[in-house]
């Protein structure tokens, strides 16, 4: 640990690069370092909302069929090396910081997500990964995670409007950008999608010479009683992920034991304390995770508490994100709104919020968590959303747990 802060302090320097949507700097990087990247077959998951939970359902389904296999992921909740897995287990700091240090040191062009990526495909390739399970950070076509040759499958999950300064200002344009990960001989998964999008996405399937498979049912086998308290808050997500473990030859059995491993951190996560006390965390970061999110309570919780009044709503969000609309779709789940701010340079000021919206300012995380809890009691029901940031900070303070510093990339 004594060497990782520095590391990483050294990391988040690159942060003020963004996101440069480009692959010729990572591709030339993985030339000089002996193509990591081509080590291992992919699944590559791309799309609006719902990717990492896909990502996260498939590599732990792939697991449980015999598979050594890793799992790339961003941003982090609590510490960085969540992002980058090998059989559920985060990488140890003692492989991550040489790995960094390395990367670092020979290849200084690099932004932030292009160095966490590049450490990604080195450490799958050493560990003998056999089928890495890859996110996509930003869009797809430019994203630092396509510079993998065709992936076995490649899934878009949904496409609604969110990062529209660098993917554009209608479904159309942004669907070309996600669709950028499919390529030739590739099985493509597509999720529950706009016509405008899926348009776009079949003309993608055809101009490489893709092969498009039908989306699968969510249950491994029909009438599938799972260990999964949660499977339907996950909805199509699940069915994606289920569809892409069938082609990758998992059985209904193999395929329900990795739903019921399955962890997933801050995603329509329920955690209880004191034997009662029920807070939901949902990385819901844009208005189509608020709709979201909204269905869930609405469809799952709201009997467990009660009513509405029974409901209160942390929320803090970045300035860039549209926040205003995120909170028209969740403004009738909860009868008590609690803002703070998100642990991030660009945060929207709660009192802000509040001039918008009502409810309270409790610019403290840990002091708005407390008031939200003491409205409803313990019996209610604490909803944390609007930003991952934030999500991240909320499960650190709730459980007791440590924490690198967050970053939006």
């Amino acid at each position: 640990m004594s060497d990782l802060k520095p590391t990483l302090e050294r990391l988040y320097s690159l942060a003020p690069r963004g996101a440069r949507l480009d692959l010729a700097r990572l591709e030339a990087a993985c030339a000089r370092r002996g193509h990591p990247e081509r080590a291992f077959q992919v699944v590559h998951v791309g799309g609006t909302n719902g990717k990492g939970t896909v990502a996260a359902f498939t590599a732990s389904m792939a697991q449980a069929g015999g598979k050594a296999v890793g799992l790339y992921t961003s941003p982090h909740l609590q510490r960085f090396a969540e992002r980058i897995q090998v059989g559920g287990a985060p990488i140890p700091d003692e492989a991550l910081v040489p790995l960094l240090t390395s990367i670092l040191d020979a290849e200084p062009e690099l932004t932030f997500f292009e160095v966490a990526t590049l450490a990604a495909f080195e450490h799958f390739r050493d560990r003998g990964v056999e089928l890495a399970v890859l996110e996509v950070g930003l869009g797809g076509r430019f994203d630092a995670t396509n510079v993998v040759p065709p992936p076995r499958v490649a899934a878009i999950t949904r496409i609604s409007f969110d990062h529209m300064a660098e993917l554009g200002d209608s479904l159309e344009k942004i669907a070309v950008e996600k669709a950028g990960i499919i390529k030739q001989g590739s099985r493509v998964v597509l999720g529950r999608l706009h016509p405008d999008a899926r348009r776009v996405m079949e003309a993608r399937i055809a101009e490489v010479s893709a092969e498009l498979v039908e989306l699968g049912s969510a249950e491994p086998y029909p009438g599938a009683q799972l260990a999964y308290p949660r499977m339907a808050m996950f909805g199509s997500n699940l069915a994606v992920a289920t569809t892409i473990a069938r082609e990758l030859g998992l059985s209904p059995e193999e395929i329900a034991q990795g739903i019921e491993a399955a962890s997933w951190p801050g995603r329509n996560e329920l955690l209880h304390r004191s034997g009662q006390e029920l807070t939901l965390l949902d990385c819901a970061h844009n208005p189509d995770g608020a709709v979201a999110l909204s269905h869930v309570i609405d469809s799952s919780l709201l009997s467990a508490v009660g009513s509405r009044r029974d409901v209160a709503l942390v929320f803090g969000a970045l300035r860039r994100k549209s926040w205003r609309a995120m909170l028209a779709r969740l403004e009738h789940t909860a009868a008590h709104l609690v803002f703070t701010r998100a642990p991030a340079a660009d945060a929207v000021d709660p009192a802000e919020m509040v001039a918008h919206q009502g409810g309270i300012a409790v610019p403290d995380l840990a002091e708005a968590l407390a008031r939200a809890r003491s409205i409803v009691g313990p019996r209610g029901l604490v909803v944390v959303t609007g930003s991952a940031l934030l999500v991240g900070a909320a499960r650190a303070v709730l459980l007791g747990l440590e924490a690198d510093p967050p970053i939006a990339l």
